[in-house]
C-alpha cells in the first residue's frame, strides 16, 4: 500500500518520482538537459497521477479462488503475508480481466476493481472522492477516472484504455 507521511516543514519534502504511461508500459520520466533546478534528474511534479497510475497498472495479488485455470498469481508476493493493520494489497484486479470476452456488463466488473484499487488515496486523505466510469468501445474498454478533494473541486482527470486480443488468433488486432 502507498503511505502519504507527513513531513517536517524544516526539511525539503521527499517527491517520489513521475511516471509516464503510453498504453502498455510505464517508464520513469527524466527532466530535460535544461531544466532551471534538476536537469537530467527524476521529475517529480505530478505525484498524484503518478499514485493513480501505480494503482491502476499494477497487479494486486488475488485470491487462488479468483484465479481461472492456467493463471497464475501476479502482483507482489510480500502483500500475500506482509500486511500490516490498515494496510491493503497494491495494484488493481483489471488483470483478472484479460482472459475474459468483451461483454455487457463487464464495464461493472472493471469500475468495481478500479474503485478498489484506488480506495487507498480515499482512506489516506490525499483525495475525498474517487469517481470511476467505464464504458465499452470497439475492442477495448475506457476507464475515466476523476478524482476530487476535500472542497469538491476535481484534482485528476485522466482515462484509460484496456484493449482487447480476440480469439481468432490475432496476436496485435491494431497493428494491421
Amino acid at each position: 500500500m502507498l503511505k502519504i507521511i507527513p513531513v517536517d516543514e524544516a526539511e525539503e519534502p521527499y517527491r517520489a518520482p513521475d511516471l509516464g504511461w503510453d498504453g502498455i508500459v510505464g517508464d520513469l520520466i527524466l527532466n530535460p538537459l535544461d531544466h532551471v533546478d534538476a536537469p537530467g534528474d527524476l521529475r517529480a511534479e505530478q505525484g498524484l497521477a503518478t499514485q493513480v497510475l501505480i494503482c491502476l497498472m499494477t497487479d494486486r495479488r488475488v485470491e487462488a479462488s479468483e484465479l481461472r485455470d492456467g493463471d497464475e498469481n501476479r502482483g507482489w508476493i510480500g502483500d500475500s503475508f506482509d500486511v500490516v493493520d490498515g494496510e491493503t494489497p497494491i495494484g488493481s484486479r483489471l488483470w483478472l480481466l484479460r482472459r475474459s470476452a468483451l461483454y455487457p456488463g463487464i464495464e461493472i466488473k472493471a469500475q468495481d476493481y478500479a474503485r478498489e484499487a484506488l480506495q487507498p488515496l480515499v482512506d489516506q486523505g490525499a483525495v475525498a472522492k474517487v469517481d470511476v466510469t467505464a464504458t465499452i468501445g470497439i475492442n477495448r474498454l475506457v476507464l475515466a477516472v476523476a478524482l476530487y478533494g476535500r472542497n469538491g473541486s476535481q484534482v485528476y482527470s485522466s482515462k484509460f484504455e484496456l484493449l482487447w486480443r480476440q480469439i481468432d488468433g490475432v496476436g496485435n488486432p491494431l497493428s494491421q
